[in-house]
């Protein structure tokens, strides 16, 4: 099945979505907006400086070298009173333009001459132009604006928005409760056994590492079930017990073909499996289905990722993300692709859609690492990116291709 028809079908399938909560805005980072969020006041809300300065008409200052009486003093959350012609306000960032003022000038450009008594006056250098550093009223936000929609997955920026327009709380979809398996019994733990006391044919579960950590980034529950041995009535009884409490299980390994593996046998044994051969490489094993709760309450979707690193990485970042993200309501799941210059040649044209690991280097182009398998982990580390390759393609040095930044995806 071509990548994207398993991505749409996915995405179908994120139903229904995850309910709304309330959380405070100091806790929303990475949260999915639940409503649209809209602002009952105007951001600023008066004209005000955008410069530590004088407030002027700019009316008196037609020519350089103007000299004002300085006559009041306006520092952020006070309010001064209305400037009369051929005087200025000393004034501070933040703070309201007076009434009367059309435009502040910055300090640098003035020269201050204090007098004992009173505020002095100040010698304008330069011919301010009408609106110079005022921020307007509204320029932000205007009342009754939609500042935040409903499928946001939320930003510090974004966090700082909703304070700014008064939302100490935020409704947000509820998190994700994901249940992580790995099966294989060639996995052992690090710390478990030493190096020079594995086995011959055991592998360390590297898998279990990344995964949680990209469950996290995205804002999960985790509940981590370790390592499930190759045992179908193990893999039953271990998929069975986690459907009632997650609303996604992911596996890693065993949905292959071989007769090991179990995952999508278990899966057809207690619910419904939707098995995609995928047009994808690495990645070509993946496995989604559901399994009903025995609580009735719904079921619980399943997603089979392949063993080898590389591909278990890649499928959950191009299938599961976007699907946990649709789940929470967000309108925006999939990474934007940037068309950047290949340093390098691909010769190898493979039936299959490719990604590619690759890294950006200071000519502005695309490197390529030298080892693509699927087991190379070091790749990803290496790399800072993908070249999303179509199928069939090669690449040539000079060539424009589609490049997927690591930031778009890890976060």
């Amino acid at each position: 099945m071509p990548l994207d028809e398993a991505i749409a079908v996915l995405l179908a399938k994120a139903l229904p979505k995850l309910p709304a909560e309330s959380v405070g805005t100091f806790d929303a980072d990475g949260r999915v907006l639940a409503q649209d969020l809209v602002s009952g006041l105007t951001v600023p809300p008066r004209d005000n400086s955008a410069m530590d300065g004088y407030a002027v008409r700019a009316a008196d200052c037609a020519a350089s070298g103007a000299e004002l009486k300085v006559t009041q003093r306006i520092p952020a959350g006070t309010v001064g009173t209305p400037l009369e012609a051929g005087t200025a306000a000393r004034i501070f960032t933040g703070a309201q333009i007076p009434e009367g003022a059309d435009a502040v000038v910055m300090q640098e450009d003035t020269t201050a001459t204090p007098q004992e008594g009173s505020l002095g006056s100040v010698r304008i250098a330069i011919v301010p132009a009408a609106g110079q550093w005022v921020r307007r009223a509204g320029e932000d936000v205007a009342s009754g604006d939609v500042v935040l929609k409903k499928g946001e997955r939320l930003t510090p920026a974004a966090l700082g928005l909703a304070a700014s327009v008064g939302f100490d709380r935020l409704q947000v979809a509820r998190k994700p409760r994901v249940a992580m398996l790995s099966t294989g019994d060639e996995l052992v733990m690090p710390g478990e056994v030493a190096p020079d006391a594995m086995k011959p044919g055991a592998i360390y579960n590297s898998n279990r590492f990344f995964m949680r950590a990209l469950l996290r980034r995205l804002g999960c529950e985790v509940n981590d079930l370790g390592i499930v041995p190759d045992d179908r009535e193990a893999t039953i009884a271990a998929l069975r017990d986690a459907a009632e409490t997650s609303d996604l299980i992911i596996t890693t390994g065993g949905v292959s073909v071989g007769e090991e593996d179990h995952i999508c046998a278990a899966l057809q044994s207690l619910g419904e499996l939707q098995l995609w051969s995928l047009s994808m490489k690495p990645g070509k094993p993946f496995a989604y289905g559901s399994i009903a709760r025995r609580n009735g309450q719904g079921a619980c979707h399943v997603t089979g990722l392949p063993g080898n690193p590389v591909s278990s990485f890649l499928t959950f970042l191009m299938l599961v993300r976007p699907f946990l993200l649709a789940l929470q309501g967000a309108t925006r799941v999939a990474p934007e692709a940037v068309k950047m210059r290949a340093d390098f040649d691909w010769l190898r044209a493979d039936k299959r859609r490719e990604f590619l690991r690759t890294r950006r280097n200071a000519d502005g182009g695309l490197d390529l690492f030298g080892n693509q398998s699927s087991g190379v982990l070091t790749s990803m580390v290496w790399g800072d990116g993908l070249i999303d390759n179509p199928a069939g393609r090669t690449i040539k040095a000079g060539d424009t291709v589609d490049f997927i930044p690591f930031a778009s995806l890890l976060g």
